[in-house]
């Protein structure tokens, strides 16, 4: 259950990431509709993949699919009774809580050393404003005096994905012993999400985070991609809302039956950055 939800949490994701989807979502409320990567993904599994003659979709558990909804956001059931089967005023399962925080940890980690690689970030930069990373840093130091930078940047990552990973093993079933759970039921009636950080880890995992969104996220070296994002996909967008024609043939045949903008949404949402660029200087860059 834990390893499909880590393998499938994130197919709804448009190009650009983060990006694309804000892009994605402007696009299609200018038409009354709107775009949420996990509803995507949703759709993508129960609608948009076609595998069997006898029905759509991919034949998924109801666990699976509950997960892919549940993992990192709570729905409000009156906001969206299309999906009143998945029982959005319960908890998710503890498989789902623990992907929305294990996905943290992973990209927390990949874009620090992302940041660091790409030289927007340094480790004073790190160290001066992330304390978990000054102290795994410190520590790598006094055990490697003689490495190079590099890898006591590498060590002291290593430690900081052990620190988080060992802090939300532990203090979530810390909870769960002391919220008496024994049962599956228990877990979707409590009346909070019982994975969780210890409160000192997660204050130096939220620092850890709004020092990613200050210093990388809205870094001005960044800021080129973003207008990228917001351009390439508005003007595709808008392009094939007027020449419907230059969809290729399926989603042709699907917009026969459900609404353009859902369709051209559905397009874009399932491409890579490179074939979007291609898209662009074919249709757009004239």
């Amino acid at each position: 259950m834990v390893e499909a939800l880590a393998l499938v949490h994130d197919i709804g994701h448009p190009p650009f990431g983060h990006a694309g989807e804000k892009a994605l979502d402007a696009a299609m409320r200018e038409h009354g509709f709107a775009f949420d990567h996990n509803l995507h993904a949703l759709r993508i599994v129960e609608d948009f993949e076609l595998r069997y003659a006898a029905f759509r979709g991919l034949n998924l558990t109801f666990e699976v699919r509950e997960g892919i909804i549940k993992h990192s956001h709570d729905y409000k059931p009156e906001d969206h009774p299309e999906l009143a089967e998945y029982l959005l005023h319960q908890r998710p399962p503890l498989e789902a809580q623990l992907i929305d925080l294990t996905d943290e940890i992973g990209y927390n980690t990949a874009d620090l050393d992302d940041g660091y690689e790409a030289r927007l970030l340094t480790i004073e930069q790190i160290s001066g404003c992330v304390n978990i990373f000054d102290r795994c840093y410190r520590e790598a130091q006094a055990l490697y005096p003689k490495a190079v930078e590099k890898l006591l940047f590498n060590e002291a990552l290593k430690r900081v994905f052990d620190l988080l990973v060992g802090d939300l093993i532990s203090n979530t079933r810390q909870r769960l012993e002391k919220a008496s759970i024994s049962s599956l039921d228990a877990i979707l009636r409590h009346p909070e999400r019982l994975a969780a950080f210890s409160p000192p880890i997660a204050e130096e995992r939220r620092q850890l985070k709004h020092f990613l969104y200050e210093n990388l996220y809205f870094s001005p070296a960044l800021e080129g991609e973003k207008e990228d994002a917001e351009r390439i996909i508005g003007e595709l967008f808008a392009h094939w809302m007027e020449e419907p024609d230059d969809l290729p043939r399926t989603y042709r045949e699907k917009a026969a039956h459900e609404p353009l903008p859902r369709i051209i949404c559905d397009y874009i949402a399932g491409m890579t950055d490179p074939f979007i660029y291609q898209q662009y200087e074919k249709y757009c860059a004239n």
